[in-house]
């Protein structure tokens, strides 16, 4: 299962990736690892956070990973930064 080991690489533990996947089950196949998952957790990292913080933020927000870069997430980053 590729994306349980995805996950797991990006410092899920055993019980929070099934917590995960209950949470936000799309994250599971609705959404390209390529084309969606990982560039989300790439911007993540943009914006400073280390690898811990993106494995908590996923596990506690797993709904963030299907929100649209450009059309959700850059802009209200822009709106708060201003």
């Amino acid at each position: 299962k590729p994306r349980v080991q995805w996950l797991k690489e990006l410092g899920l533990d055993d019980s929070q990736v099934p917590q995960t996947i209950s949470k936000f089950p799309g994250i599971m196949g609705s959404y390209s690892l390529e084309e969606n998952l990982k560039p989300r957790v790439e911007w993540l990292k943009e914006l400073g956070m280390d690898d811990s913080q993106v494995a908590k933020t996923i596990t506690n927000f797993p709904q963030l990973m299907g929100y649209s870069l450009e059309e959700n997430l850059k802009p209200r980053v822009q709106w708060l930064k201003e």
